[in-house]
């Protein structure tokens, strides 16, 4: 074995290492934090629920022993004098009593495991094995898939209207059962991002335009040579609501110089300038779509996305998660890669 190839193989395996290593501390500290967090979270939104709703001459402490006790009896749902609010304005009034309280990490884009999902297009290892310098670098068509996304406030009620947010979204795919190849992430994409955010509540149409968003958007998987991708964008989120039905138009700007060699000049043919998204919450089941770029490419280079999010051991803090993909853009690595992928998992959160 020659000392460039030698010397690619140990410093990917120390990459996989590195990478590996923030895994298990998060892991840890979720096994740690989960169940007094968990509790507390849900008498904490049992609360928040309840005060909204209350009539003016109900105690606080006679709306906690009530909650405490439909928790302990698994009837969470079934407060007295509860009326159901629509999925998109309970999740934007669960962030506004959030933003209140001090070091205030929130979910932003739906947070999960998938711990197989198996692509029957297969994986193209080709930038990998020039990267690497092996032409027997292989790639399986089973791996791991996991999503963490959190967003914090940075500015509310700025002139009682808007509030500013930034957030950051993981996404990672990695080859767990790939042991010939030392098990390596395959990609991980960091996506930063900026916005600020409005909450009209205008009425169109029957439905209500619960958000919108105006922001800055960079996504890269922080890697180099052949394998480097990355882009920025400008955007804008609109989303409107229905009861438990919710969609959302997002269209964007990509800053991103045709002329230039770079990573990926064409990307834009690829993910094209918007997603079209739509959930429905029907019980503890959460059904979603996304559709991108469809329309634009004459169906040839788009992406949809089914999922579908289900209760599990009648525990509400964590549920089944059903994740299908067909088109472009999974991943940066193979934004012009066609992949169709299906995986099984956890979900910690949700769209709603």
């Amino acid at each position: 074995m020659n000392k460039k190839k030698l010397s690619a193989q140990v410093s990917g395996r120390r990459n996989h290492l590195t990478q590996l290593s923030p895994l298990f501390v998060i892991l840890l500290l979720l096994a740690v934090s989960w169940p007094r967090a968990a509790a507390a979270n849900e008498l904490h939104d049992c609360l928040v629920d309840a005060l909204s709703r209350a009539e003016d001459d109900v105690t606080v402490g006679q709306l906690r022993l009530e909650c405490q006790k439909l928790i302990h009896e698994g009837h969470r749902s079934e407060i007295p004098g509860q009326q159901e609010m629509p999925v998109v304005s309970e999740r934007v009034m669960e962030d506004r009593e959030h933003v209140l309280q001090p070091f205030t990490l929130m979910a932003h884009k739906p947070n999960y495991l998938l711990v197989a999902s198996y692509n029957s297009a297969g994986y193209n290892a080709e930038s990998f094995k020039e990267q690497f310098d092996d032409p027997d670098y292989t790639l399986d068509d089973v791996e791991a898939k996991f999503q963490l996304s959190i967003k914090f406030p940075l500015l509310v009620d700025i002139f009682d209207t808007a509030d500013i947010y930034a957030a950051y979204t993981n996404r990672s795919f990695w080859q767990v059962y790939n042991t010939k190849e030392s098990s390596p992430f395959r990609e991980t994409n960091h996506e930063p991002e900026i916005w600020v955010q409005f909450n009209p509540k205008w009425e169109i149409g029957g439905f209500t335009n619960t958000w919108n968003s105006f922001g800055f958007n960079h996504q890269s998987n922080g890697r180099d040579g052949t394998l480097s991708r990355s882009w920025n964008r400008l955007f804008a989120w609109i989303t409107f609501e229905r009861d438990n039905l919710a969609f959302s138009f997002k269209p964007w700007y990509a800053i991103v110089d045709e002329d230039d060699d770079g990573d990926n000049p064409d990307i834009t043919d690829y993910l094209g300038h918007y997603e079209l998204s739509a959930s429905y919450k029907l019980e503890n089941n959460v059904f979603s779509i996304m559709s991108r770029n469809n329309l634009e490419s004459g169906f040839k280079r788009g992406a949809l996305e089914l999922s579908w999010s289900f209760p599990l051991f009648k525990w509400p803090y964590l549920k089944g998660y059903v994740q299908y993909f067909t088109g472009y853009g999974e991943s940066l690595i193979d934004y012009n890669q066609y992949v169709n992928t299906i995986g099984l998992g956890l979900s910690l959160t949700d769209w709603l």
